[in-house]
């Protein structure tokens, strides 16, 4: 599903944030990206977002190399990418609905449609009967749920999340991993960088640990059921 082939990232400052990297990740699968500040993930995960483009090597999608896709072709190849922050990026002047509903608008789709797939989402990450609340009066854990039904409305191939629990407690992020864990289960591709040791190491999940742009470790553990 992702495959990083010998993949270089140079910055116009001459920064390399990634070098030679060459990794591969199955449909499915569910692994932690870490590493210290200015390791590399996050100029993984735009490399994947087609935000950014390699200076060397090759990135290939589900056998399709990102460097060969026509501009036109990047909002859609977008659609398929679900991706999660750390700070939500909600729109406190619309409701819930709304916030998971707009990549879908944007897209053109139509209200049934839209209707439909919302509910789905917010069915999925628990939230279907806070549909219209505003998000400022949700907490944190429950705000960030949101931004996953977001993420996954448009039923993504590949999901990505930057620090996704930085801003909660140990027991809210346990609750978004198995969110994570049970999208992985219907065969999307799920990769979460971040920071929290614990959390990882509870997950019991393959790790790729970054450091300075190399790839210097990519544990892969064995036996986990999905």
């Amino acid at each position: 599903m992702i495959h990083f082939d010998k993949v270089s990232k140079r910055y116009p400052t001459a920064q390399e944030a990634l070098s030679g990297l060459s990794l591969h990740m199955d449909a499915g699968e569910m692994a932690f990206l870490t590493g210290h500040s200015g390791a590399g993930k996050s100029t993984l995960l735009k490399l994947i977002m087609l935000m950014e483009r390699p200076t060397q090597g090759q990135l290939l999608i589900n056998g399709k190399n990102l460097g060969r896709l026509h501009r036109s072709q990047i909002p859609y190849y977008r659609r398929r990418v679900g991706v999660v922050f750390q700070n939500h990026q909600l729109l406190f002047d619309r409701n819930v609905f709304d916030n998971v509903a707009l990549p879908l608008q944007v897209s053109g789709y139509q209200p049934r449609e839209v209707g439909r797939r919302v509910r789905a989402a917010l069915d999925k990450v628990g939230l279907l009967n806070k549909e219209k609340h505003n998000p400022i009066a949700l907490s944190g854990g429950e705000q960030q749920r949101v931004g996953i039904a977001r993420a996954v409305v448009h039923k993504p191939r590949i999901l990505l999340a930057d620090e996704p629990t930085g801003n909660l407690d140990p027991e809210l992020s346990a609750e978004i991993m198995t969110l994570f864990r049970q999208f992985g289960e219907l065969g999307v591709t799920v990769l979460v960088a971040t920071h929290d040791v614990d959390l990882i190491t509870r997950m019991n999940r393959r790790q790729l640990h970054l450091q300075q742009g190399k790839l210097v470790s990519d544990e892969a553990i064995a036996d986990v059921s999905r």
